[in-house]
């Protein structure tokens, strides 16, 4: 038997990248999965079509969509077993002087008060047993110039998790961080030049950039049985580019 089979996820931002391979590795080991997507519609689709997966198309920043998403897996999952907050925006960096109200609202809104929401809305509905997992950056740790925001919302993530295991931990939940490093998607591509990325891959232990399934298959771990002893943690999935 699949070491997920009978239990239901929730992943946020699964139609490329880390997102879809955490849908693909759940569903492949037997989980059933709703993800959300906001515009890679085409994307969406071939991951559903390949895993099985159900597609739901949400924008995280929009409190109805939210809402509506919960409802879509409550009423097609088997029970809510596993919730992955992996969906963030990373669009805006700027400098602080620079950064308008507009700016930090919507980044709060989707880095920040979706992932509120879901946990709020986990702990409510999730069965015992159950595991959160959220999704956040070694750039917590190593910050840049122009990340404020970005850093800053991921930063809240860590801490949610670590007091909501508290909170849920009786009812055996576990909630859990993974703190990626330089993982190769089309989204660190396009915001880094090739020397960047060569330069990282030289300061990695495993001198390469990290691949998503590599995220992936952490999340798989700490949403599985072998996971149950660990929670209120936050896990560096870096390839030691931090030791």
């Amino acid at each position: 038997m699949s070491v997920l089979s009978g239990k239901g996820a929730l992943v946020t931002g699964g139609s490329r990248g880390i997102g879809k391979a955490i849908v693909e590795r759940l569903t492949g080991d037997g989980a059933d999965v709703v993800f959300c997507y906001q515009h890679s519609a085409e994307a969406a689709a071939r991951v559903a079509e390949e895993t099985g997966a159900h597609a739901v198309r949400a924008d995280l920043g929009d409190r109805a969509d939210v809402e509506r998403l919960f409802a879509e897996a409550q009423a097609r999952l088997p029970g809510v077993d596993i919730l992955v907050n992996n969906a963030a925006s990373a669009e805006i960096q700027k400098p602080i002087a620079d950064i308008s109200d507009d700016d930090y609202e919507r980044m709060f809104a989707v880095n920040v008060h979706a992932v509120f929401l879901a946990m709020r809305w986990a702990a409510r509905v999730m069965r015992d047993g159950g595991s959160v997992v959220n999704i956040s950056s070694i750039n917590t740790q190593v910050p840049a110039p122009g990340l404020t925001l970005y850093c800053g919302g991921k930063g809240a993530v860590e801490q949610f998790a670590k007091v909501v295991a508290r909170e849920v931990g009786e009812r055996g939940i576990t909630v859990n961080t993974v703190s990626s490093g330089a993982t190769d998607t089309d989204m660190l591509r396009a915001a880094n030049p090739p020397e960047a990325l060569e330069q990282t891959k030289a300061l990695t232990a495993l001198r390469r950039l990290g691949r998503p399934d590599d995220i992936a298959a952490v999340v798989a771990f700490l949403a599985g049985p072998d996971g149950r002893w660990i929670t209120g943690q936050n896990l560096l999935a870096g390839g030691g580019l931090l030791v």
